[in-house]
């Protein structure tokens, strides 16, 4: 299977797997930054107990969309494969594809309740 096959719009499963790297890892470098910006605000077992949730909030969803990211690398190859079989595009589960769009859809929702809930926190 070629990493340099489009996929869609341009983009090519090398192109996804790049974004799931770099997805990783602004993840891992934003939330690093998050707890070095809230670790002195931290005086006390309270504070913690107010505070570490946010951080797993935010650490959640950036696992969240990186899953998303890999379920559609994986469904693009099961085409690709099906398709280097001799087997048409209707042969393949389009369910899978459906399943992952919609907890797309429950992530960015997620997103935007935490990024409402951080704006009435401040």
């Amino acid at each position: 299977m070629s990493l340099d096959k489009e996929i869609f719009n341009g983009k090519t499963l090398s192109d996804l797997f790049g974004e799931i790297y770099d997805n990783s890892k602004d993840t891992r470098s934003q939330v690093q930054g998050l707890i070095r910006e809230l670790k002195p605000l931290i005086e006390n077992i309270g504070d913690a107990t107010l505070i570490v949730p946010m951080i797993k909030e935010y650490m959640e969803i950036g696992v969240k969309n990186d899953d998303a990211l890999i379920k559609m690398a994986t469904i693009v190859q099961r085409i690709v494969s099906a398709e280097a079989k001799g087997e048409s595009a209707s042969d393949f589960d389009f369910s899978d594809l459906q399943d992952l769009l919609e907890e797309q859809n429950q992530i960015e929702e997620e997103l935007e309740a935490a990024k409402k809930e951080e704006e009435t926190d401040e």
